[in-house]
């Protein structure tokens, strides 16, 4: 895959972000000229590639939204697949770790016989600052 300026600084953007983030909060925080169809195109292709992962999540507040975080790659220093709590009041998001269920998702593959390439978790709630 050829790396331009502008899939770099997405690819560094995501590694660094300390939470999900949407795709307009990645093209707000570019250091590089880009475009939102850009952006959107570049995620998908790095979700494609195995760079990125996304989930969708419904809020109340906020609507429905794809947020994007930067996919488990040790070769490349980049965070282990996460699991998240997003809180429904200050629609933060806390992160939970590394994935913890993986024991569960071998199981589930023996069980039924199925090859699990990825997965999603995330949780919400309200966290303790809001209760």
């Amino acid at each position: 895959m050829k790396k331009t300026k502008a899939r770099q600084a997405i690819i560094e953007t995501l590694a660094a972000a300390k939470v999900p983030l949407t795709a307009a909060a990645i093209y707000e925080s570019l250091s590089v000229s880009a475009d939102q169809a850009t952006v959107y195109r570049n995620l998908h292709l790095l979700e494609d590639e195995g760079l990125a992962e996304s989930f969708i999540l419904h809020c109340a507040d906020h609507g429905t939204e794809r947020y994007y975080t930067a996919a488990a790659d040790p070769a490349e220093g980049v965070h282990a697949h996460r699991h998240w709590f997003h809180c429904e009041k200050c629609h933060t998001f806390t992160d939970l770790g590394s994935c913890k269920i993986s024991d569960l998702v071998s199981a589930y593959e023996t069980q039924y016989g199925i090859s699990v390439r990825t997965h999603t978790l995330y949780l919400t709630g309200i966290c303790a600052k809001c209760g």
